[in-house]
């Protein structure tokens, strides 16, 4: 049972991180001008993807390990929950990601405001997602 008490802290950690993004960090980049708000999140997303894929992937196996072993179903929601972020994130937030990527501080030609918004609110279903992985191992822990 400590790989499911692993891919809870695993999914917590997770849920945890993506939604103070939503709630703090982000809220108080977009009060930001253009270049400096761009400049930080291009900082912040380097650490935080490698931060967050790591979680996810680590919550997704561990839950999956931990239902191979117990054979209760309800493990293998959580792991499902927490993988299903690396999809949505290749699918439906990169392509903001590169957009906004692409683009250099010094060189803004576009305000970049409105794709940051975008980004918030599709970054916050990977928030979502990560609750809920979350609240199944939890469950399943109980």
């Amino acid at each position: 049972m400590l790989a499911g008490l692993l891919a809870l802290v695993a999914a917590s950690a997770f849920a945890g991180a993506a939604i103070y993004i939503n709630i703090a960090e982000q809220p108080a980049r977009l009060t930001l001008e253009p270049a400096p708000m761009l400049r930080q999140w291009k900082l912040s997303y380097k650490r935080g993807f490698a931060m967050q894929a790591t979680l996810a992937m680590a919550a997704a196996v561990l839950g999956a390990a931990t239902w191979v072993t117990t054979g209760d179903w309800g493990w293998l929601v959580g792991a499902g929950f927490s993988l299903a972020n690396w999809p949505y994130t290749l699918l439906v937030v990169m392509p903001v990601n590169r957009r906004l990527l692409d683009i250099r501080p010094e060189d803004i030609a576009r305000n970049p405001r409105e794709d940051m918004i975008l980004w918030s609110r599709l970054h916050a279903v990977r928030g979502a997602l990560g609750a809920a992985a979350a609240g199944a191992f939890l469950w399943m822990m109980v």
